[in-house]
């Protein structure tokens, strides 16, 4: 089966800005109070439920993964660029990095005790992000944690640049409440939200969702 396109467009403009984006996008620490406020939150949670480790999807050179492990979680990141998982690997060589694509992870049915989707689903075109949900669904174990966060709209963006290099991609950015709908017909239920209006390096709207998967009857 073909890859589809806007995978490829990702992974090759992600592969060209990489080392751009570790010079430029700044760690969690250096994030506003709210931004490192919501991971402490989920990496307490999925520690208190104890029911597997946790999965950074779209995880870059690996500074949110290496923060969540830092918090006492057991994670692990994976990434479609190539290029951004050597970054990843060589400054935190204690931590697992693969590559791979949230539309079909190489991950066990009910493995996962959280996943972290952090500003990492804007690529997704709306029509695919069912499957991508689904796949979050599949792959957490009941009673498992998701956070997402993300900038949030009403717009579809097509730059020719990001981070200083030239970049096929596209992002989405969705209303809030059409998230949050996504997650839930993917059989997630929503236990808190977030918005905050632009400020600081944020010149958009942006959000985190909490969500759970019920556990087992």
């Amino acid at each position: 089966m073909a890859e589809p396109s806007f995978l490829t467009a990702v992974r090759e403009s992600y592969d060209t800005v990489a080392a751009d984006y570790v010079e430029r996008v700044p760690p969690p620490a250096e994030t506003d109070p709210l931004s490192r406020a919501m991971p402490a939150a989920f990496a307490e949670l999925v520690r208190t439920a104890d029911r597997g480790p946790v999965a950074d999807l779209g995880c870059g050179p690996g500074r949110v993964t290496a923060h969540l492990a830092g918090l006492g979680v057991s994670a692990f990141g994976v990434d479609l660029s190539p290029k951004m998982i050597e970054p990843a690997r060589h400054a935190h060589p204690d931590l697992r990095f693969t590559q791979g694509s949230m539309t079909a992870l190489e991950t066990r049915n009910d493995e996962l005790g959280g996943i972290l989707a952090w500003y990492s689903t804007h690529h997704t075109p709306p029509r695919w992000l069912p499957a991508v949900f689904a796949e979050f669904h599949r792959t957490l174990a009941p009673g498992g944690h998701l956070l997402w966060g993300d900038h949030v709209g009403d717009e579809r963006l097509r730059p020719t640049h990001g981070y200083g290099r030239p970049v096929s991609y596209e992002s989405y950015l969705l209303p809030l409440d059409r998230t949050a709908g996504l997650l839930e017909q993917a059989g997630l239920v929503i236990t808190a939200q977030l918005q905050q209006e632009p400020g600081g390096r944020a010149n958009r709207p942006h959000a985190c969702l909490l969500a759970r998967k019920p556990p087992t009857p």
